[in-house]
């Protein structure tokens, strides 16, 4: 992913999720994917797929069960 697709995704995250620190990185070896943060914290990576002529991206975040034990 260049710097103009990241710049993009990190401003649809941002918007989507009403949250300006969320950022989007690119990844160090990989160039068909970036990284997910909030703040300092990693939460997941975004895929992108332009296979058949059809370009779309793909979130993967995983979540453990330690990460459900917060307080509401």
């Amino acid at each position: 992913m260049d710097a103009e697709e990241i710049r993009k995704l990190q401003a649809y995250f941002r918007w989507k999720f009403q949250l300006p620190s969320i950022e989007v990185r690119r990844r160090p070896v990989k160039d068909d994917s970036a990284e997910v943060y909030i703040g300092d914290e990693f939460i997941g990576v975004i895929f992108r797929d332009d296979e058949d002529d059809d370009l779309s991206w793909s979130f993967q975040m995983a979540i453990l069960e330690f990460d459900l034990d917060v307080p509401v």
